[in-house]
């Protein structure tokens, strides 16, 4: 099992670190020591991330990249590469979601989601594998989300793209354990962002707003998961419970989901 134990004097790239929880794990990255290369689209924001972590002491790179490009991926890893010489941690978090039913969600935006929620993760492990394989170890760290583990209703193309994102980790994190590279796959349930915002969680039924969690909070637990060589967590972890619930009980699980969820969908019949 490959532990991240020590995380001084190591090279990270995080994606989607303009915000939210790209941008707490960078921050907390650096602040255990590891050099940390900022990826996302806003210029400004990632500036902004940037110059909080070198106040703090820590070493940051900005790297404005559209990750729903193939080639502006590989552009920015190969500049981080060149830089240091190495990569010792990919975190691939960049992502969005939409909640919108499929009937009403159009075919462009669902392409755009796969290719920033999966293809991104793709691309960006096939950019940094080289550098990890010269050296015989690396850890890949790949955000999913609970809704990559069960499929939600007015998620549904969000779910496929995190569902694409869990098979492939599990995958690969076979193949490339015999290379020294380890790979943790991570499922968020509900962690306080832009992403929520009013018009999102009127969708959102509100026992399940009460289950929000911080960013702090989140990249706690990402990270003591790193340093105990875990393939996968779930955050919070309670919220695991509804995977053995799904397998064992599936019937009643649909029931239950069916109840919590369709109530606040007024346009669902329309």
């Amino acid at each position: 099992m490959a532990r991240l134990a020590d995380f001084r004097d190591t090279v990270g790239i995080v994606t989607g670190a303009s915000s939210g929880i790209g941008a707490q794990l960078a921050h907390d990255l650096a602040a255990r020591g590891m050099r940390v290369a900022l990826f996302a689209r806003r210029a400004d924001r990632l500036e902004e991330v940037a110059t909080e972590i070198r106040r703090a002491g820590g070493d940051a790179t900005v790297h404005v990249c559209d990750v729903s490009e193939r080639a502006s991926v590989e552009a920015e890893v190969g500049k981080v590469v060149e830089r240091a010489g190495r990569v010792d941690l990919l975190v691939n978090n960049a992502g969005y979601g939409r909640h919108v039913l499929f009937k009403d969600h159009d075919v462009d935006d669902i392409e755009r989601m796969m290719r920033t929620n999966y293809m991104s993760t793709v691309w960006a492990t096939k950019a940094v594998l080289p550098a990890m394989r010269r050296r015989g170890r690396g850890w890949i760290v790949n955000v999913s989300s609970v809704a990559g583990k069960l499929g939600q209703p007015d998620e549904a193309a969000y779910s496929g793209s995190k569902f694409a994102v869990t098979g492939f980790s599990e995958g690969l994190s076979y193949e490339l354990a015999p290379l020294g590279i380890h790979v943790m796959v991570v499922y968020p349930a509900l962690v306080r962002t832009e992403m929520f915002t009013p018009e999102v969680l009127a969708r959102m039924p509100s026992q399940v707003q009460r289950t929000f969690i911080d960013p702090p909070e989140f990249s706690r637990a990402v990270l003591r998961a790193l340093e105990r060589g875990k393939y996968e967590v779930t955050v919070p972890r309670y919220v695991a419970i509804a995977y053995a619930i799904r397998t064992l009980l599936p019937r009643f699980h649909r029931r239950m989901t069916a109840r919590i969820r369709l109530p606040m969908l007024p346009d669902l019949g329309t």
